[in-house]
């Protein structure tokens, strides 16, 4: 049984604090899955933890470098990789949260040097798949690579028919491959738990948590960052947001000019995401309108699949 649960899901849907009760709930641990958590000093416009959040739930990945250094989901994929298998051997639920679909992709599908499979070969295990069900590809893929075979769920069909494609297209096992390369990282088995909202909900939630974000500071962050004589070119100052005060702060927009278009910015980057996370596969979704409703759902849904054991409580 997995001990690793994805909350996945758009920005300002509430993971933050799905995570953290979650978390409570399950004696779990939390890897961060945000792209600019990561950076020091952007604090209020990536909702970052706080210390009190933090203390109530270890975090990681949260505060690791500073604007200049570059980062990439690769390297995310091999640090979240590293600190999972931590927490799990110390008998702990590692909770990767995040809204970024590259780096949570690239986590739980895995990075390796992969040759581009043959498209015959992906073609004829469809029509396998159709005609006969996963059961028999399963059955062969543990008589050509049976390591892979080994660490994949019975009923996951994705990675399963992924794993063939490599060994029929290449003669070599997706295991052997991933062996080759120290420095990539292997699929990530975990439970995929999608939060949704209505969207019109959605985008009034935002409209909210950008203006509250401006109460709490968001443009004397803004301020102190560029005084450090961070450049507003970094990728850090592409974010939502930080470009747009960035803009404010240098007198090209008037505040209600920059507060408007990080809400329309962040509503259609809203809208990406939940196009990105519908298409990823084993993905549970719950509604969160009713967020009491929705965390007993989700608490129902884990413990039915034997999460946490005795962690849980009770």
């Amino acid at each position: 049984m997995t001990e690793t649960v994805a909350i996945l899901g758009p920005t300002a849907v509430g993971k933050s604090d799905f995570g953290l009760k979650i978390a409570e709930r399950f004696d779990g641990e939390i890897v961060s899955a945000d792209a600019l958590q990561i950076y020091r000093g952007f604090d209020i416009g990536t909702a970052k933890p706080t210390e009190e959040e933090r203390h109530r739930v270890p975090h990681h990945l949260v505060d690791i470098l500073d604007p200049q250094e570059p980062f990439s989901a690769g390297e995310f994929a091999r640090l979240a990789t590293g600190l999972i298998q931590g927490i799990e051997a110390r008998g702990r639920v590692a909770l990767v949260l995040g809204g970024s679909g590259l780096y949570l992709r690239a986590l739980l599908d895995g990075i390796s040097p992969i040759p581009a499979v043959q498209p015959e070969v992906r073609e004829e295990l469809q029509y396998r798949l159709d005609r006969e069900g996963l059961e028999p590809i399963r059955r062969e893929l543990e008589a050509l690579d049976p390591i892979t075979a080994a660490r994949l769920g019975r009923g996951d069909t994705q990675r399963t028919t992924r794993a063939l494609e490599v060994v029929l297209s290449t003669g070599r096992p997706l295991s052997a491959w991933l062996a080759d390369d120290p420095s990539g990282s292997g699929p990530i088995e975990a439970l995929r738990i999608g939060l949704t909202l209505p969207r019109a909900v959605l985008y009034d939630r935002i409209s909210v948590r950008v203006r509250r974000m401006i109460r709490a500071g968001w443009v004397d962050e803004v301020e102190g960052l560029l005084r450090r004589g961070l450049s507003p070119e970094l990728p850090a100052f592409q974010a939502i947001g930080y470009r747009q005060l960035a803009a404010h702060v240098r007198g090209d927009i008037s505040l209600e000019e920059a507060l408007a278009s990080t809400v329309r910015a962040t509503c259609r980057y809203a809208k990406r995401q939940l196009t990105w996370f519908r298409r990823e596969e084993g993905v549970t979704w719950f509604s969160v309108e009713d967020p009491d409703a929705g965390f007993r759902g989700v608490c129902d849904y884990l413990e039915q699949q034997g999460l946490g054991g005795d962690n849980a409580e009770d």
